[in-house]
């Protein structure tokens, strides 16, 4: 082997061990995008798989707006803070298999003005 070859094997090695290792046990978060604007709360899609998710928020409006997400019938409330026109901000949540969730902006009286949508969470 040419001493240029063995550099080679030297750098390259580590790299494709890492990247192998790196895949290995690696779980798959379902994305969701949420578009708020005055006052209309716009899903990415309406289903989503169970299991890790992250919530997107995407403020497309003129006011600052937060995102609120609760399972029908649950008590616990996942959110995104405020987020200001033009931010993005985001959220995990393990989201229940056969499910409703119901997404809305808790600032001054949005919900109330429509900022309010549902998610059903089912498999694909």
């Amino acid at each position: 082997m040419t001493r240029l070859a063995a550099i080679a094997v030297a750098v390259l090695s580590p790299l494709a061990v890492g990247t192998a290792v790196s895949g290995a046990g690696a779980t798959t978060s379902s994305r969701l995008l949420v578009t708020g604007r005055e006052y209309s709360l716009i899903l990415s899609r309406a289903r989503i798989d169970p299991g890790p998710s992250i919530v997107q928020l995407q403020n497309s409006g003129e006011d600052a707006h937060n995102l609120r997400m609760r399972r029908v019938g649950g008590t616990r409330i996942f959110g995104a803070p405020k987020t200001e026109p033009g931010e993005l901000s985001e959220f995990d949540a393990h989201l229940r298999r056969r499910s409703t969730y119901v997404l809305y902006c808790s600032v001054a009286d949005h919900r109330a003005l429509g900022m309010e949508a549902h998610l059903r969470v089912r498999r694909h």
